[in-house]
């Protein structure tokens, strides 16, 4: 090594087993012994160093890289980090040089010290793959190449200082800048991470806990006294003493056992530390820790005599009456089925509500049996699949799920109003708003279907402009430490962009949209990674950075997370002031009454978590005065502390229905329908309610309410808010109101019917447009008599032609995709009498008369291109024996190339083997577009993936034509000689190896930056190759991710996005392959899917409709449908116009 030198102490032969080898260098290739030539799995290497006395004023960190497979270094027996996992939850480490920071109380200037460093190799070779490790302090440097110490198996003794044994003693200093190790992006140091934040200028941000104090900190609030509660997630990503045993593509996990809930638990690396400024000062200066061992533990909260915690699969209560910060006992399990596939979406962010229930988050890639279990309470489990907030009442032991859908939610936050939020894990949006019952978008493909398929809908995130992803936690401020600007706005965390956004939150209806106003955190440090973000008492925020180079958890950030890092953050203002010590458990009643006043939102919400705890009944007078007497949010509060003091019944309820606050009678109507039942009277009122209530918030409570009541009590609620037109056009009302109404029409399905008899129902618009065209697809889309009978007594009772075209709207929209069978006459009769619907409805009864004349327009070239692919769409669903002639002679004879492709597609559903012949007869003729649709349908069935390899075989087909996706799916047919001609044709077409692909992904990288491009002729070629299936700038496709919101500015994300596209799939545009019943095999993305039809989108931009019972396999592939060679044949300047094309911030303005 240039630069440098070693001098090694007097060599003493080694003993006990340990070898001498060189570092670097493999311990295969090591002459020391034959027994090492063919070792894998455990090792360990030691050597000795002095440090000079001149290092004394730096840090000192060691590098390590390249360490096959994975490792963990100790000085003196002190563990100082590692990279990868050992065994039995292994992760592979090896990357560039890795630092860590030698801490000054186990370093001795002028010492000589023990370097251990412990080695687990997978297979193949074994050791130091490149450089040896270095010690590194300012600009010089320790170079650690040359003899070592070797010790074939695993023994944590070997980790201690070996005294009288300097055998290889490292002390010659040279210059950093010689070393040759893959300098890795390193942590900051505390102070300098701190300095590196930027803030406007009217804040200011104090850096309050940090390593070694803290490590990987992800949630935090502050109990009764001031003191901050921090959750340490540090044994992320896997529990403790847990096998894996299976994992999906999105590494969702399945374990080897349910792990036991504490004390029979397996000890992880998890706590719960507090944390206190004990003089006012502003600064955190005494620690302690209330629970340690923890195994997956994401969030915790105080209150009812003790502690809160959400440690998954459990929700735990430590009792500690005395407030000593030590559990009185064993916890108490409440709740038991959160599970644990995914570490980034278990459930999270434990709160509590206004309402005295405990609300919390679940992630999109797990799933839940949850079941109540505490003391000789035990509940039926309550299934859950994917992201949602749910709640949980300690006293009355009731789970519910709030709200199902939203993005990955790891974040609940609850305003001052009591709505509920979290965020989302992707762009153009700060997150979602989630009224009760609500159903939200969520990616489908990949967490599942809604609970319920006849929601017919569902709401998207809170409307905002094109941003990065990702925010997916964040805070509605409400105090006034902060300046006046701030209050109302929204603070989130951005660990993708390491910011921390503040957005203006505004209403929109019954809903919100948002608009980014800046950042009240921003950094250039990569290691930055804002993952929470809480007020504090003293009206201030505090922000968890977890502290990493990166965030996620796929294979390709496999080993390479870091568990040695962690920071806490407080935004302030710029002239800050501290509270002194304080302590709200001894206030009086009356005095946490007067708190419920307090400017700052944390002071109003302790105190009414006390008052939950100290349910004193005699403040009840005092507290129904004041909600009498008072309006905003000081009513809301005394308001909310009346229930959570036992006074909340009937007659409170009438009359704070009437309350002139719209948000007193909101809450109102939702705690009524908390209770296990009402009365006819206060259902009555609550009906009247809905046909006066002016405020939209109310009718948006009213709806979710209604849905609770039995139908005898809730119909005559949604008949009004039916009739409220001004609601037409809210994007939450009408969907909550047919939730509602949708509930009854199970087993109260004849009242329901009843209610339609009211003929003044019908001539509302609401009702009209959003309401009656999802009553008639609900029954329809059933398919059993009975709804169908009640199908044709809609239809009887449409009193005008607009509402009989819209109930038919509703109709067709619950076939689309599915041909009609076994239709009463009493419907047929009705469908005649309605005008018989639309030509593609006709034909999916079965009527030959309509087949024929669809038939007929398909084939006339005159008719217009829209209709005849619809036409051609429906034809090629139902399927009549003419249709194949007819799509044959179109294929061979239109002039329309989508016409073409279409009927191609529609091709599909026949199995003639003429089919094909006539295809491969014509395929030169046509044009790449058109040979894609055809090599779609080709290889979907056995006998024409036979007739397509003849002509390879015979060179009637070019197979320079063929797209490796065709030839791919070639070989997933199960028949052996198919697969062995399409080797033998093909060669091998498994994906490439993860180690070439990263080449690869480093290749691009490269030739990016060695010059410029030219974006103009980057949207050139973003044209030909990407925009069927990629979105960019108000162009393309949606197969594949919209990539106007996408880090385009990440090189390193981009280059892996395409030069490795299966690495990381994102959500919704996974690629699958289902067999079909008819012995097709289709592949692509699922554009949409219910209980009854899957729509798939295929590689050439086309849909297919499946029925769901005709589909008997489907597999998620871990191949991407994007292929992993797209550049292959690209020059190195086409490849530096695409990247300039794509990471261009705005339109081009041609």
């Amino acid at each position: 090594m240039v630069g440098f030198c070693f001098r090694a102490a007097a060599v003493e032969p080694p003993s006990d087993g340990w070898l001498e080898v060189e570092v670097p260098g493999v311990w295969e290739a090591s002459t020391a012994s034959p027994e090492l030539r063919n070792h894998d799995g455990f090792a360990w290497y030691r050597c000795w160093f002095e440090l000079p006395g001149s290092w004394r004023e730096h840090d000192v960190e060691l590098y390590v890289e390249h360490v096959d497979n994975c490792h963990e270094v100790y000085v003196n027996g002190f563990r100082v980090g590692g990279r990868g996992a050992f065994p039995p939850q292994f992760e592979d480490g090896v990357g560039p040089a890795r630092s860590y920071l030698l801490g000054r109380e186990f370093l001795r200037m002028g010492a000589v010290h023990t370097l251990a460093i412990r080695v687990y190799d997978d297979g193949g070779q074994g050791g130091f793959r490149r450089e040896a490790p270095a010690l590194v302090s300012g600009d010089q440097a320790i170079h650690l190449g040359g003899r070592w110490q070797i010790h074939a198996g695993d023994d944590l003794s070997w980790r201690m200082r070996v005294d009288g044994m300097p055998a290889f003693t490292f002390r010659e200093v040279g210059a950093r800048d010689s070393l040759g190790h893959e300098w890795e992006s390193s942590p900051l140091r505390p102070r300098l991470a701190r300095e590196a934040l930027r803030v406007p200028d009217d804040l200011g941000v104090d850096l309050l806990l940090s390593e070694p104090e803290i490590t990987q900190p992800v949630f935090l609030n502050f109990d009764e006294r001031g003191r901050m509660w921090l959750v340490e997630y540090r044994q992320y990503p896997h529990p403790a003493e847990l096998r894996i045993v299976s994992r999906d593509q999105y590494w969702r996990n399945v374990y080897d056992k349910v792990p036991p809930p504490p004390p029979h638990n397996d000890l992880g690396m998890d706590r719960i530390s507090i944390h206190e400024d004990s003089d006012g000062d502003g600064v955190f200066d005494k620690h302690s820790t209330f629970v340690e061992g923890l195994n997956m533990v994401t969030s915790v909260a105080r209150g009812r005599g003790g502690v809160w915690v959400l440690n998954p699969p459990y929700l735990m209560f430590y009792p500690d009456r005395d407030n000593d910060d030590r559990p009185d006992g064993d916890p108490v399990v409440h709740l038991r089925g959160f599970w644990l596939e995914d570490s980034h979406s278990i459930a999270n962010s434990l709160r509590w509500g206004p309402d005295g229930w405990l609300y919390g988050a679940q992630g999109s890639t797990v799933s839940g049996d949850i079941e109540v279990m505490v003391g000789d309470v035990r509940s039926p489990p309550v299934h859950t699949m994917g992201q949602l907030i749910w709640r949980y009442h300690p006293e009355q032991h009731r789970f519910e799920i709030w709200a199902e859908g939203g993005g990955n939610a790891f974040g609940c936050e609850i305003d001052s109003r009591g709505r509920i939020f979290s965020g989302h894990n992707g762009g153009d949006t700060r997150g979602f708003h989630y009224p009760q019952h609500g159903y939200l978008r969520k990616g489908f493909n990949k967490h599942g279907p809604l609970s319920n398929p006849y929601a017919f809908g569902y709401f998207p995130e809170m409307p905002h402009h094109s941003v990065a992803r990702f925010t997916h936690t964040f805070e509605i401020y409400d105090g006034e430490a902060l300046p006046q600007d701030y209050r109302g706005k929204l603070f989130g965390c951005d660990p993708i962009n390491r910011t921390v956004p503040v957005a203006e939150i505004t209403p929109d209806g019954a809903t919100f949209r948002t608009r980014d106003v800046g950042n009240a955190l921003a950094t250039d440090d990569e290691w930055f990674r804002p993952v929470a973000v809480r007020s504090g008492p003293d009206g201030y925020l505090y922000v968890c950075d977890w502290c990493d180079n990166q965030v996620g958890h796929y294979i390709s950030h496999q080993g390479l997370m870091d568990k040695s890092h962690g920071r806490v953050y407080r935004i302030r203002s710029t002239d800050p002031s501290y509270l002194q010590p304080f302590d709200l458990t001894r206030y009086s009643s009356q005095e946490l009454v007067a708190l419920l006043r307090h400017p700052n939102r944390w002071h109003r919400e302790t105190a009414r978590r006390l008052i939950a705890d100290r349910r004193d009944d005699k403040l009840l007078p005092e507290l129904k005065r004041r909600v009498r007497g008072e309006q905003g949010q000081f009513a809301l509060e005394c308001f909310w502390a009346v229930n959570l003091s036992g006074g909340f019944d009937e007659p409170w309820a009438a009359e704070t229905l009437g309350h002139r606050d719209p948000y007193v009678r909101a809450w109102a109507v939702r705690l009524l329908g908390d209770m296990p039942r009402i009365s006819d009277r206060i259902a009555a009122t609550l009906a009247e309610l809905a046909g006066e209530e002016s405020h939209v918030e109310v009718r948006s409570q009213l709806a979710s309410t209604a849905k609770r009541l039995p139908a005898g009590q809730s119909l005559p609620i949604v008949r009004e808010l039916i009739g409220r037109d001004v609601d037409r056009e809210d994007r939450y009302v009408p969907l909550l109101v047919w939730w509602a109404l949708e509930s009854k029409c199970g087993d109260e399905a004849d009242e329901v019917l009843t209610m339609w008899a009211d003929s003044g129902l019908w001539k509302g618009r609401l009702a009209l447009e959003e309401i009656l065209p999802r009553q008639m697809r609900r029954w329809a889309a059933t398919g059993r008599r009975e709804d169908l009978h009640r199908c044709a007594q809609l239809f009887e009772m449409a009193g005008s032609e607009e509402a009989t075209g819209r109930l038919m709207a509703g109709f067709e929209a619950a076939y689309e995709g599915r041909r009609i069978d076994d239709v009463p006459a009493r419907l047929i009769a009705a469908l005649k009498e309605a005008g018989g619907g639309s030509l593609a409805l006709q034909v999916r009864l079965g009527d030959p008369t309509s087949i024929d004349a669809a038939l007929s327009r398909v084939s006339d070239e005159r008719m217009g291109q829209v209709e005849r692919l619809e036409l051609i769409r429906v034809l090629g669903q139902v399927r009549p024996r003419e249709a194949e002639g007819v799509f044959l002679d179109i294929i061979s004879q239109t002039k329309e190339s989508l016409v073409r492709q279409e009927s191609l597609g529609a091709l599909a559903g026949f199995e003639s083997p003429a089919i094909a012949d006539r295809i491969l007869s014509l395929y030169d003729q046509w044009s790449p577009d058109e040979q894609a649709a055809a090599q779609a349908m080709l290889v979907a069935r056995a006998n024409w993936v036979r007739a397509m390899l003849d002509a390879l075989e015979s060179g009637r087909l070019d197979r320079l034509s063929l797209s490796i996706g065709t030839m791919q799916r070639c070989g997933m047919h199960k028949d052996p000689l198919i697969k062995e001609r399409a080797a033998k044709l093909f060669g091998d077409m498994s994906p490439a190896n993860d180690a070439a692909l990263q080449r690869e992904v480093a290749r691009i990288k490269d030739v990016v930056l060695s010059g410029d491009g030219n974006p103009y002729e980057g949207q050139k070629l973003f044209r030909q190759s990407c925009v069927k299936c990629h979105y960019l700038f108000n162009e393309g496709e949606r197969i594949g991710p919209d990539l106007t919101a996408y880090q385009r500015h990440d090189l390193q994300a981009m280059s892996l996005a395409i030069g490795h596209p299966s690495a990381e799939i994102r959500e919704g545009f996974e690629n699958y392959t289902m067999v079909v019943d008819d012995g097709r095999i289709v592949s692509g993305v699922i554009g949409d899917r219910d209980d009854r039809v899957v729509v798939v989108r295929t590689a050439d931009g086309h849909s297919t409709s499946l029925p769901r019972d005709a589909v008997e396999e489907m597999v998620v592939n871990r191949q991407s449908l994007m292929p992993d060679d797209i550049l292959k044949g690209w020059s190195e300047e086409q490849i530096r116009d695409l990247f300039a094309y794509l990471r261009s911030t705005q339109p081009l303005n041609n």
